[in-house]
């Protein structure tokens, strides 16, 4: 019995937020004086002509949501977001130390956790703190990740007053079973409100991220949320696949069984309706899992071939150095990655002791930069070409000869120089940057350590 699309491709891969994926990273051969020298080099070349991006994590949550896998802290209690907001901006000064001149920050988002969890004054506070010692890109894209039930109208205009234009809400689903097993229940009303106050305010780009896959979702449920959807009109959406990674320790992904989780063809189907519906609502697909309107700097950006993504997902314009304030978060100089220590306690000792707290990076090689080039540009274009002599490199033949399948498919079109994503192929692009991942080819993982693809 031949196997459809989607039991041939649906296999554990990596997102590719980063190559090297975070698995992959030589942590041996990496020390935070390398991160440092590379840091400063990158700033040299990128300052004056890109500006730098900075990725603030703020890791407090009132409540567990048993679908998130990223890093946080679930407490009620406010006092600790002052302690929390000096430390990072410790951490900021640390790195002003190290740099030539005063940066040039183009863009900044604040995600978590719950960045709306902290109060207006704490949030000024933090923003103010950084401006202390840099300047603002005449062309800057500041944004945050709100909560719909507690986002106030208060945070949105302070927010913008400093400079904010972007504001993304976290929907996940509008089924109140779907919602009851996530642990995150928001009336569509109290969404509504948040979007209705930005749009007023001024924001330029609103956005929702939807999830499918999620516990007990029906295409009915997709189908309902997207209608809704619909009715606010955000600018850009993100439409992702539930990751459902249980093993990582502390994600929380353990409020429902297995079996509840939408599978294979019944996940697929629930892509693909909605992927429809997007399209006949005005939403073009930008990248991977997004999907924004004509009038979106993302869209725009896609168009022109700017699109960047890096450790923030897609963005509308690329800066050559990223770098991570706050627990968990991850800095990219281009050269070299560096991940913060992931708990409160250990961040607030470190910065005691007036050290950076990275704990593990990695130093890219000449190979490395190269396959990265390759994967960003399939996952930001659906394209990419080794026409120039610094484009190849010698697996190119053993890739091609691998990807022969899906170009059987009709998922890929492969040409002398270079190849492209067909429309049938976009869902499964992760498989395709698989392909020209040398590192995971090397060495497949022995445990499980990435969600499926699709």
């Amino acid at each position: 019995m031949k196997k459809s699309l989607l039991q041939k491709y649906n296999v554990p891969g990596p997102r590719y937020t980063s190559y090297p994926t975070v698995p992959y990273w030589d942590e041996a051969n990496f020390t935070t004086d390398d991160w440092t020298k590379t840091l400063r080099k990158s700033f040299i070349e990128s300052n004056t002509t890109e500006g730098i991006s900075l990725y603030i994590h703020l890791p407090f949550c009132e409540s567990l949501c048993t679908f998130c896998g990223c890093n946080k802290r679930i407490t009620k209690n406010h006092q600790l977001e002052s302690p929390y907001i000096l430390a990072v901006l410790k951490e900021w000064k640390m790195y002003c130390t190290l740099l030539s001149e005063k940066p040039i920050i183009k863009e900044i988002h604040l995600g978590g956790g719950t960045p709306t969890f902290f109060s207006i004054e704490n949030l000024e506070l933090l923003i103010n703190g950084i401006f202390k010692t840099a300047e603002k890109a005449p062309q800057h894209e500041f944004s945050f990740e709100g909560h719909p039930n507690n986002t106030s109208r208060k945070h949105l205009q302070k927010l913008y007053d400093i400079g904010f234009r972007r504001v993304s809400f976290g929907v996940q689903d509008y089924s109140e079973k779907v919602q009851t097993a996530i642990h995150r229940y928001q009336p569509f009303h109290n969404v509504a409100k948040v979007t209705l106050w930005a749009r007023e305010i001024g924001y330029t780009s609103i956005g929702h991220d939807l999830i499918f896959g999620l516990p007990f979702q029906t295409i009915e449920n997709v189908a309902d949320t997207i209608e809704k959807t619909k009715s606010l009109q955000p600018d850009r959406l993100a439409f992702y696949s539930y990751a459902h990674v249980p093993w990582i320790k502390g994600n929380g992904q353990r409020g429902f069984k297995d079996e509840d989780i939408p599978k294979d063809e019944e996940k697929r189907k629930l892509y693909e309706i909605g992927k429809i519906l997007l399209a006949k609502n005005g939403y073009h697909e930008i990248g991977m899992d997004h999907f924004a309107l004509r009038e979106d700097s993302l869209y725009h950006s896609f168009n022109e071939g700017k699109l960047h993504r890096n450790f923030m997902g897609y963005s509308s314009s690329k800066t050559q150095l990223m770098i991570g304030l706050g627990v968990s978060s991850i800095s990219d100089s281009w050269y070299s990655f560096a991940q913060n220590v992931k708990t409160i306690e250990e961040y607030y000792q470190i910065l005691e002791q007036n050290e950076l707290p990275v704990y593990r990076g990695h130093l890219l090689s000449t190979e490395d930069l190269l396959i990265r080039k390759h994967i960003l540009n399939l996952m930001c274009q659906f394209t990419t070409s080794w026409a120039t002599e610094a484009d190849y490199f010698n697996e190119i033949p053993e890739i091609l000869s691998q990807l022969d399948e899906m170009e059987k498919d009709g998922l890929i079109q492969i040409h002398k120089n270079h190849l492209d994503v067909t429309e049938k192929g976009k869902p499964y692009v992760r498989n395709l940057c698989m392909a020209f991942d040398v590192r995971l080819k090397r060495k497949a993982p022995q445990t499980q350590l990435f969600s499926m693809t699709i």
